[in-house]
């Protein structure tokens, strides 16, 4: 996958792919290049993880957002960590194995953003 600029659509298009422990991560302008076409998603000082939350009606709206997203967790096995309560659910993501960002990370945010297109 190429560290350029990508779409949200091309991004939600793409499948994680596996990444082994000591991979690199992401340098600090590819992640900026690639957070600025996901909307509502932001990292933190060090780069080490990207996180948004989303807001909903009520706790039905909430639950079946967070089953959507654990059903796509499993088919892109990729894992992120989900907060959520009555109307509000806090999605993390971060490659452990590279101790930091990689592409999986922008490819789970642009199709958790997808879930409500």
């Amino acid at each position: 996958m190429s560290l350029t600029q990508q779409t949200a659509a091309e991004l939600a298009n793409q499948h994680c792919e596996e990444i082994t422990k000591g991979s690199k991560s992401l340098i600090i302008p590819a992640i900026e290049s690639n957070l600025s076409q996901l909307e509502g998603w932001d990292a933190p000082l060090n780069y080490a993880e990207i996180n948004k939350t989303f807001s909903f009606k009520n706790y039905q709206q909430t639950i079946a957002f967070v089953n959507a997203i654990t059903w796509l967790a499993n088919r892109e096995d990729h894992h992120p960590e989900i907060c959520f309560g009555y109307n509000q659910c806090k999605v993390r993501l971060t490659t452990h194995s590279a101790k930091g960002l990689t592409m999986n990370d922008m490819i789970m945010a642009a199709k958790i953003n997808a879930l409500l297109d």
